[in-house]
């Protein structure tokens, strides 16, 4: 019984040791070495800090950008959804005015469709992370981008939620980066890249696990038409791709593509690719978060939904700014955050459509 009982405990710190050497050779990114693309034109539009999630809205033409001090992990009176214009980028300003002081944005998506009476609308819902539990706050958005709170919710599934995308007034997909929260649990899973993260369905009334198996998720979006959900998997280092049911909210997943990044943030472009920010290698992630001197490398990345081809649109050692979270294209601009910096940065882009 004894030797059985050391082979087991044997066998089991083999796996353990295998896992532990994939995370940190592989998941943490310590092999990647991106080629640095020119960024010397690229400029800095100063918001607040932790520019986590940006996104635009092609109707008011304005950039949404969700912020929040993570350093400390405490509340900071700037934490909040800014906009700016990018062709006037010191116009600045604070449109989350309604806020709940224990707001702590995280990830946002920015929705327009027609209401039961068929009117135009725009809905931006926004993840928070308050003193208790997890929350999503949806806002009606004005013509000048100014925010009007509509309604809170929050339910079982939603147990670590980092980001979001609606698909209506009231309803939304949001991803569970881990599945045992902020514990120690949940760093313990984080750290062995156990593929326990999930994604949440939230149909107005209730909300439900309709998708799982993914190594920390992180980002989500959703095709044009509405019939592909995106997910990424921040230390799995892949983008999976489901088939969606728009009358159930269920999910299919039909593709997996890996892609060498700790994949943060999904943007839609107005040319149906994907640009992902992410992670270039969590080990230099994690000094910069104890130190705001110490530089960690940035990349993103275009990807083609269909085949999983990717391209690198920009990358930099982190001077021009620290381990990008998200990557927005906007026209021929690029414009990217960052989950401690304080700016966006926004950056000439003329590579694909």
């Amino acid at each position: 019984m004894i030797r059985v009982i050391l082979g087991v405990l044997g066998i089991a710190l083999v796996l353990v040791c295998v896992r532990i050497g994939y995370v940190v050779t592989r998941a943490s990114g310590t092999l990647s070495h991106p080629e640095y693309t020119d960024n010397a034109a690229c400029s800095p539009v100063e918001v607040a800090p932790g520019t986590e999630d940006v996104t635009y809205d092609p109707v008011t033409e304005l950039v949404f950008v969700s912020t929040a001090e993570r350093r400390t992990g405490e509340m900071h009176p700037s934490n909040g959804i800014y906009v700016f214009a990018p062709e006037t980028p010191d116009s600045v300003r604070l449109v989350s005015i309604d806020a709940p002081a224990d707001f702590r944005p995280h990830g946002i998506s920015l929705w327009r469709g027609a209401d039961e009476d068929g009117e135009d609308i725009g809905r931006l819902f926004v993840i928070s992370h308050p003193y208790s539990g997890h929350q999503v706050l949806i806002y009606d958005v004005g013509e000048d981008g100014a925010l009007s709170h509509l309604e809170t919710v929050s339910y079982e599934a939603l147990r670590s939620p980092n980001d979001i995308v609606g698909v209506g007034p009231n309803r939304f997909y949001a991803t569970n980066d881990v599945y045992f929260g902020d514990t120690p649990m949940g760093y313990l899973e984080a750290f062995l890249a156990l593929p326990l993260g999930s994604i949440s369905y939230y149909d107005g009334q209730e909300g439900r696990i309709v998708a799982d198996g993914l190594a920390y998720a992180n980002g989500i979006n959703i095709s044009a038409d509405g019939s592909e959900l995106y997910a990424s998997a921040f230390i799995g280092r892949a983008l999976h791709v489901f088939n969606r049911d728009a009358a159930t909210g269920d999910l299919t997943r039909t593709a997996r593509h890996p892609v060498p990044l700790g994949l943060d943030n999904i943007e839609i472009g107005t040319d149906g690719a994907l640009y992902i920010a992410g992670n270039v290698n969590v080990f230099e992630f994690l000094a910069h978060q104890n130190d705001p001197e110490a530089h960690a490398p940035s990349q993103a990345v275009r990807v083609e939904p269909d085949s999983g081809d990717w391209t690198t649109v920009f990358a930099d050692s982190g001077e021009a700014i620290d381990s990008t979270s998200v990557a927005t294209r906007v026209g021929d601009q690029l414009l990217l955050g960052a989950v401690f910096d304080s700016h966006v940065l926004v950056c000439p882009y003329s590579a694909g459509p």
